[in-house]
Formats: structure tokens, sequence, C-alpha cells
């Protein structure tokens, strides 16, 4: 096949010394060759320096806060491990959940309990450890004071959740009317509960909405104290963006980008991608929050928190996982096509997850040569997967490629932690599931690595 220049649209990450590090060392080569098959690298400082980060934009503020990682955003042991070291707590939605939790080291006082008509079993197992449990519904609120009182459980810790005005067909959280019962029940239940607050999770990434409903939360923690309550939390759920890419990068690949680009002419809206570029992203996200004054107040949310005595709480995932990993495949399999290669891998779509969303992750994979005589220049590929499906492609974008792609070869899909490695994985045609793999050292000519601990 003829080298083809293109152009072809690229979307290269940001540096990231840590996983550059880790890829010339020569231990992905070893890696791919001991484990036989994909696999995902983890680094459990990029962890640490994101849940730092968050932490000084908070004391910046002058805000009480507390950091809960969503464990939905990688089943990997290492990050709870990483937030029971650090002092962080973790959001959690089923026992399986919550036991993998507990039992790396988290204490049942730091998890919060989310999701919607939450089981019986797990609602008494987190109010027996002392969990924050953020109610779904009025049901499920009275489930919690029966158990309570019946004597099968103790005191219940409790947040309301509440349906955001912006989006009213969410099938999450109370509305107004629902809430004002929600409060009346809570006071009746004296000492069968504590309520704590409020909590809300909006969707997409926009800063105003999120400040707008947390100024009205704050509001709601007022008017609760005023019937008793304890209400001095309001838990704004995740939704600070991650940016993949430079601002510039991003805005030439979305207008650069068309059907000729994808294999099989694919195409793609703007709306279906990820925002990989984001001006507020992480702590930075997080201190435009506090910094926006809510529409109706005459204050930051910074200082409607620290005047009403209210404390923050956020259950970040994707932004703790920035930069904390990435997924390795082995190239089994190349086919010349039109103008472009077309690269079969040993694993699937399924490991890298943006695909099962009808959607495809944007930035440019590695690929790592096993022989020094690969031809140089511009090579368009695009990947597919080890399996039956047609529709099954890691990335339908002809990605140019500065060296030939050959079977042999490793890709190496960068930064990949938050919600890609694992959220839809399955041992489909019975292949084994990638193996994490921790490495604790990137500092160091030849980096240490070990398995993670999950249990399961």
């Amino acid at each position: 096949m003829a080298v083809n220049t293109g152009p072809w649209p690229t979307l290269p990450v940001v540096p990231d010394p840590r996983a550059e590090a880790v890829l010339s060392s020569g231990l992905i080569e070893e890696l791919a060759y001991v484990l036989g098959g994909p696999f995902h690298f983890l680094l459990p400082d990029a962890f640490d320096t994101n849940l730092r980060a968050l932490r000084e934009a908070l004391s910046e503020a002058g805000v009480d806060g507390v950091v809960y990682f969503a464990k939905k955003a990688n089943k990997a042991a290492l990050w709870i491990e990483r937030s029971a070291e650090g002092g962080a707590g973790v959001d959690i939605a089923s026992v399986g959940e919550l036991r993998e939790t507990l039992g790396h080291g988290v204490r049942g006082e730091d998890i919060v309990v989310t999701g919607p008509a939450k089981d019986p079993a797990l609602l008494a197992l987190a109010v027996r450890h002392g969990a924050l449990i953020a109610v779904d519904a009025l049901d499920e609120l009275d489930a919690l004071i029966t158990a309570v009182r019946t004597g099968r459980v103790r005191r219940a810790r409790l947040l309301l959740r509440c349906l955001p005005p912006a989006q009213p067909h969410s099938r999450f959280g109370m509305n107004e009317t629902e809430l004002a019962t929600a409060l009346d029940r809570c006071v009746r239940a004296g000492d069968a509960v504590r309520m704590e607050g409020f909590s809300f999770h909006l969707s997409g990434y926009a800063i105003q909405p999120r400040a707008d409903l947390a100024g009205q939360l704050v509001d709601l923690c007022l008017k609760a104290r005023a019937l008793g309550l304890e209400a001095d939390r309001v838990s704004i759920g995740g939704g600070l963006a991650v940016s993949y890419t430079d601002a510039e990068s991003w805005r030439a690949f979305l207008d650069g980008q068309n059907s000729d680009h994808y294999h099989a002419g694919r195409t793609f809206r703007t709306a279906d991608f990820y925002p990989y570029h984001s001006p507020h992203a992480g702590a930075g996200a997080l201190r435009t929050l506090l910094a926006t004054r809510p529409e109706g107040y005459g204050q930051s949310l910074a200082g409607l928190l620290r005047d009403s005595g209210v404390t923050l709480l956020m259950e970040p995932g994707r932004a703790l996982l920035d930069r904390a990993g990435a997924t390795v495949f082995r190239i089994q399999g190349v086919k010349d096509r039109a103008g472009y290669q077309l690269l079969t891998v040993d694993g699937t779509s399924l490991s890298l997850s943006e695909q099962w969303f009808n959607s495809e992750y944007l930035p440019d994979p590695y690929l790592l040569p096993m022989n020094d005589d690969a031809d140089t220049g511009v090579w368009p590929a695009a990947v597919g997967a080890a399996t039956c499906l047609e529709s099954d492609m890691l990335t339908w974008r002809k990605i140019p490629f500065t060296r030939r792609p050959r079977a042999g070869d490793l890709l190496v899909y960068p930064n990949t932690a938050g919600y890609q490695m694992d959220s839809n994985e399955s041992a489909f045609h019975d292949l084994a599931l990638p193996p994490k793999v921790v490495i604790d050292r990137t500092d160091r000519d030849r980096p240490r690595w070990r398995l993670d601990r999950h249990f399961t």
C-alpha cells in the first residue's frame, strides 16, 4: 500500500511525563510478553496529584469540602487504596462496590451511597457502617425510617437528592413537592434519621447551571435547619471535565474531520464526542465553580457556602483519574484498504468504552513498533477488534501513524483510566478481561510494577 499523505485529523494528548517515562522504559513491551494479551496500566501518583489539586482549590476559596472518588469510573482496587491513604471518601452504588470499598480500607463514614431505587440489602449494609445515603425517592426514605424503627439497623445518615429543574425528565431525584414531603418525614422521624443536606447531579460540564443549583440547595439547607434538621452539606456530584488535548488541536480536529476520515464512511456529529478540551477542567473547573455567582445571588458560591456554614461534597471520577493510566493492545492482523490500513488488535472495544456510547475515543494512540525497520511516512489506519461483530471497532478514524503498523506492534491508548478501561468490559467470546498493572514508580530507569488487588 502506498503512503497516503492525507490530510488526516489528529488529536494529540497533552504532555504527560509519567506516561512518557513508562513508554520509554521498555516495560510495556515486557508486560505485553508476560501477560500475553491486552492490559491496562495504572499510575497512582496521578490520582494523588489530582486529589491534592482539588483540595487546594477548596482551601484557596476558604470552603470546607469533602472529595469522594466515584468508584464507577474504574473498578481497580488501587483507587480505593489511594482514597483511604489520602483521606478521601468513595462514592458507591451497589453491595459489591460497598464491600470492595470497605475491604480496601475506607471507613464506612467516608462512603456515600448514590443511585436509584437502592436494594434493601445495600441500604441495610450502608446504615450499619455509618455511610451517607443520597435518598432518591420518598419510598426509599420510608424504607430507611422503617428499617431503623424496627431495630434492624441504626440511625440513618442521609442527603435528599433533588431533581434538577433544568433536567425535569431525569429519572433521578425528587421534585419540589416531593422534597417538601421528604423534609416533613425527616422531622417526624426524629432520631431515626440524621438529615445532613441535599445532593444533585447535572449532566454535562456547564459551570453556571451547577453554581445556580448549588446556591438553591444552600437556601434549602437554611430552610431545613429552621425545621430542626442538621442540613449542613450540599453535594454537587461529579461533572468536572477533563482536558485530554489543547484548545487549538481540538478546534482543528472538529473543523477538519469528515466522513472520509473514518472507516466505512462513518459519520459523527460534534455533539457525539466528549469535549476533549475544556477551558475549565479538573481543579480549574472547581475553582471556576466556586468563584461563580449563582443567578439571583449577590456573591460567589464560595461566599454562600462560607456564610451559611455549608460543607461542599463532590463525587468526581474522571477528574481524579486524569492521566492515571492507559490501555495496551497488540496488533495481530493488518489489511490494506483503499488509501489506508485496517488493523485488528487482540482485544475488544468493550475495553475502550466510548464506542458503546455511539461515540469515538479520539485521543491518538501511540504505536510501539517491535522492529526498527518499520517504514516511515504517514500511514493512516483504523483499528478493529478481535470479535466477529462488524461494529466492534476501537477506532473508526483513520489515525495517521508516522510508521507503518505491523502485526506484533503495540498500540497504547492514553489516559483511559476514567471510564474507558472497564465500564463496559465483558468476556465476550470467552476472551479474558485485560488485567490491570499498577506502576508504582515512574521516576527511575526501570519502573516497578504489580498486579492490582481487586477482589473479584
